[in-house]
């Protein structure tokens, strides 16, 4: 099989499961399908945008920069999701090149948003980043920080944060990390959720995943 034939068969079974997921919810909420593609090249992305994929996700603003402009111009409907870390310094790219941004994690980043989505005059989806497991190694607000957090993007900064995210740490089971970021998303009147990956998705969507980002399940392991 070839490799766009993998990511197309991928996709179609995270879309079954997905699917069955939604069914046996019993929140009924729309999901989001963000198909990250980090690592992946054009070749690899094109047979799934074909198949009807409009949400893709990738972790780093310089690889996003070097390889969604000419599949953007050729399919202006693609929607862009940064998933991964931002730096500052990266900042202005960033809101340029992306739909969303779902790693809002500290002050000064907020800062760096605020001004150049006022200088440019696009705004992308903005996610705050929770910290579910206190993971040092690992970006994100602290759950007993997150209310204040959320308070400052909005008063502050005057950004307008409009879900939540989280990665479970890999060794604990993902639900009670679900259960807290929503938890966290209904004290402060959020509605989205970007919840869940390849291994945990479905069980993301019983605690009201609105967003679950799928790669290896759809693309195969990641190169790199």
């Amino acid at each position: 099989m070839t490799q766009a034939t993998d990511s197309l068969s991928g996709l179609l079974e995270v879309r079954a499961k997905l699917d069955r997921a939604r069914a046996n919810s019993t929140r009924h909420q729309s999901v989001t399908l963000v198909a990250v593609s980090k690592t992946f090249s054009a070749e690899a992305i094109e047979p799934v945008i074909a198949a009807g994929q409009k949400v893709f996700g990738e972790n780093r603003v310089q690889e996003a920069k070097a390889k969604w402009p000419a599949l953007k111009a050729s399919h202006p409907e693609i929607e862009l999701h940064l998933i991964g870390p931002l730096q500052s310094n990266k900042v202005k790219e960033a809101v340029a090149i992306f739909d969303a941004i779902h790693t809002v994690d500290r002050p000064s980043l907020c800062q760096a948003l605020a001004k150049e989505i006022a200088r440019q005059n696009r705004r992308p989806l903005l996610f705050a980043e929770i910290n579910t497991g206190a993971e040092a190694q690992k970006a994100g607000v602290l759950p007993q920080d997150a209310d204040a957090f959320l308070g400052a993007c909005r008063e502050d900064y005057g950004l307008e944060i409009s879900g939540l995210m989280c990665i479970p740490p890999i060794d604990e089971a993902p639900a009670p990390h679900f259960a807290l970021t929503a938890k966290i998303a209904e004290r402060n009147r959020l509605k989205l959720l970007s919840m869940g990956m390849s291994a945990d998705f479905a069980i993301a969507v019983q605690f009201g995943a609105t967003h679950v980002r799928v790669g290896s399940a759809i693309f195969g392991q990641r190169r790199g």
